[in-house]
């Protein structure tokens, strides 16, 4: 079961790969200046996940105005991470829990995804700018895509 809605969202830091190098993002950065979406993926490169994150960087604008920071989070690394934008024009910050990290502490850890190793499941949960969770929401499977209408919901709340 994904972390709950009212739970203090766990804190943690990732690395993206920006073009000035790798950088550090910390969830608690967020804190007191906008609400953040995460939304956990278990692979780039992958059909559904490229889908998605293609389909949110086309909305990034809609979280904008609701005062979000949007982050993808996978296990790939950020070498990975930047490739895949790069090859499919995703803008969505995508951060990598190579050590998975994250991954467990939001428990969305999928074990074995199709006999490769463990992997993030396919998750949303928005963080309020207070730090608790205001939406959470694990997939039945890898194929199905969060209900990003009820994530808007959450936001605009």
């Amino acid at each position: 079961m994904p972390l709950a809605v009212g739970s203090k969202a766990p804190d943690f830091t990732l690395k993206t790969k920006t073009a000035d190098g790798l950088v550090d993002i910390k969830l608690s950065d967020n804190f007191g200046k906008k609400q953040t979406v995460l939304l956990f993926f278990p692979l780039a490169y992958t059909g559904v996940c490229t889908t998605e994150m293609c389909d949110q960087t086309s909305g990034l604008g809609d979280y904008e105005q609701l005062g979000a920071a949007v982050y993808g989070i996978s296990v790939d690394s950020p070498f990975a991470h930047e490739a895949w934008a790069k090859a499919n024009g995703i803008k969505v910050t995508l951060l990598s829990d190579l050590n998975r990290v994250a991954t467990k502490a939001y428990d969305v850890l999928f074990p074995n995804l199709a006999g490769v190793g463990d992997t993030s499941a396919r998750a949303a949960f928005v963080i309020g700018t207070d730090g608790v969770v205001k939406y959470s929401e694990q997939t039945a499977t890898p194929k199905d895509l969060p209900n990003f209408v009820a994530v808007k919901a959450a936001l605009a709340s």
